[in-house]
């Protein structure tokens, strides 16, 4: 198939998508009106050229560094309106069913932001999406392995004070290597006791040990990226035998150039091969250029997946997700309807 008809037919088939960052979904339109609303002296070319410059960066540490400045300019838990609209533009173009996104409050506590006013926002929004578009969308709370162990403990405590269906677990971004994933044993275990899913980032930036800290002392449920989990034989057999998805995020890898240089070499395709269940997802669309649909054209014509392979790779997006089983396989039979 060329690009234009997979997308076409893609776009129509039902997705769930599991590794979404919330703040990464924004527009850059929206981030115009935030960066304008906040200089109001600038004209739109020089914020423009502020803004290019903040988006000009060429590792893992430099897009976080973008990341931060781009939720600096968040002046409420209000702003977060503009966002959720955001990604319900985005939900569509992609023809998304069903979406379990991350949400980072880190940055914003420590503006002095109420978290359980930036709760309610989330949870309006994901109510209004719904109501829209009839897509249900559950968060994770990252608890963020940038700022420490303690304010891990603090925003854990934050979410189990302020719980609402619409939030369904944590999960554990940042730098990887600052903050390994052994560090953060005792907020996950506290998580899990309250009913919290848990999953995290691990073999992103940092080698296979980060995935075995990942499953045997935070035991999450899901590995984000887990790329370099090729490494290690033994660690695939056990994703495999376990059952522990990875949420693969092609370009996002390809980007950090940690472990991937070009898509032709992504290891996908070796944890596929071995068994692994492979989900696709876009990571962080605005910083990378990339939506869903991209990422699935890439895994079809840059990495190799045969179609038949595609409508696997679909149907582990429900199988991998967190929804309850009847949901999961409503969804199932709604893939198998329209691959026709």
């Amino acid at each position: 198939m060329d690009k234009q008809g997979f997308r076409a037919f893609l776009k129509g088939v039902p997705k769930a998508e599991l590794h979404l960052h919330i703040e990464a979904v924004i527009s850059m339109r929206t981030i115009l009106s935030f960066y304008m609303r906040r200089h109001p002296q600038a004209t739109e070319a020089e914020a423009q050229a502020e803004i290019d410059r903040i988006f000009t960066y060429s590792n893992l540490d430099g897009f976080i560094q973008a990341y931060l400045a781009v939720q600096d300019l968040y002046d409420s838990p209000d702003d977060f309106d503009y966002v959720f609209t955001d990604l319900k533009d985005y939900i569509v173009r992609n023809g998304i069913s069903y979406a379990e996104v991350f949400a980072a409050p880190s940055a914003f506590i420590k503006k002095g932001w109420d978290f359980s006013e930036l709760v309610a926002v989330y949870h309006r929004n994901i109510v209004r999406i719904e109501a829209e578009t009839g897509v249900k969308v559950r968060m994770l709370i990252d608890v963020s392995r940038t700022f420490g162990f303690e304010n891990a403990e603090k925003n854990l405590q934050l979410l189990l004070s302020c719980r609402i269906p619409e939030i369904i677990g944590i999960g554990l971004g940042g730098s990887e290597q600052k903050g390994p994933a052994r560090l953060f044993g005792k907020v996950f275990e506290k998580a899990r006791a309250n009913g919290l899913v848990a999953v995290a980032h691990a073999g992103e930036d940092d080698g296979p040990q980060s995935v075995w800290d990942t499953l045997d002392i935070l035991h999450a449920s899901r590995i984000g990226h887990g790329i370099s989990s090729f490494e290690d034989e033994k660690l695939m057999q056990v994703l495999a035998e376990r059952k522990i998805p990875l949420e693969i995020c092609p370009m996002s890898n390809v980007f950090t150039k940690k472990y991937v240089q070009n898509l032709s070499e992504h290891p996908m395709r070796l944890f596929f091969d071995k068994g692994i269940a492979v989900t696709v997802n876009s990571d962080d669309p605005l910083f990378f250029g990339v939506e869903l649909l991209d990422e699935y054209w890439n895994s079809y014509s840059g990495i190799g997946f045969s179609m038949d392979e595609i409508k696997q790779l679909v149907r582990n997006s429900f199988t991998s997700s967190f929804l309850p089983e009847e949901d999961k396989e409503r969804f199932l039979a709604a893939v198998d309807k329209a691959w026709g």
